[in-house]
């Protein structure tokens, strides 16, 4: 049986970006994302525009937000990220219109091959359509999609796709009961 060889841990093919524009965005992150600092929200959607990320109108992002990639992430009209929310973006993230993130949640693109002695890195997309509520404390995933106006309720780890209007719990979360609107 193998063992787990951390010291022979590979990346693959992956490469997120050029080193020196990962290390100013990490920078640029710190200084005005994840500190809660009262950052005007216009100024913080142009550094993520700067970055590469693609956003559309309206967006709401609330203090200590830590956003890995900005150019692996799209976002639509009107939706709002929470305090302290944290966007691990390894690959890309969509978010459709009128999405709530909520305080605290986690939407996590990167995994390890546990089958692996080495431990390789996988990393899925995320899409989170039109509608989708990640409740505060929540996991989103790789390869998750949260269709059409879709919940994952408070401290729930969503670990497959979510149905349109379904309400999510638990960890593993399952589907609990329609979302009426």
């Amino acid at each position: 049986m193998n063992e787990t060889k951390l010291e022979n841990f590979s990346v693959g093919n992956y490469k997120a970006g050029n080193s020196v524009k990962i290390i100013v965005w990490f920078i640029f992150n710190t200084l005005f994302l994840k500190n809660h600092l009262p950052i005007p929200v216009f100024f913080k959607i142009w550094i993520l525009r700067l970055f590469g990320a693609k956003i559309g109108k309206g967006l709401m992002i609330k203090p200590g937000v830590n956003i890995k990639y900005p150019w692996f992430l799209t976002i639509g009209n009107h939706s709002w990220i929470g305090e302290n929310a944290w966007i691990d973006n390894l690959t890309n993230v969509n978010i459709g219109d009128n999405v709530c993130i909520s305080q605290g949640a986690l939407l996590l693109t990167g995994n390890h091959n546990y089958k692996k002695p080495t431990f390789d890195l996988m990393a899925s997309p995320i899409t989170l359509e039109n509608g989708t509520w990640i409740g505060a404390k929540a996991v989103v995933c790789p390869g998750v999609t949260a269709h059409s106006h879709s919940i994952l309720t408070v401290g729930s780890v969503g670990s497959k796709n979510l149905d349109a209007y379904g309400i999510y719990q638990g960890n593993p979360a399952v589907f609990v009961r329609k979302r009426d609107l």
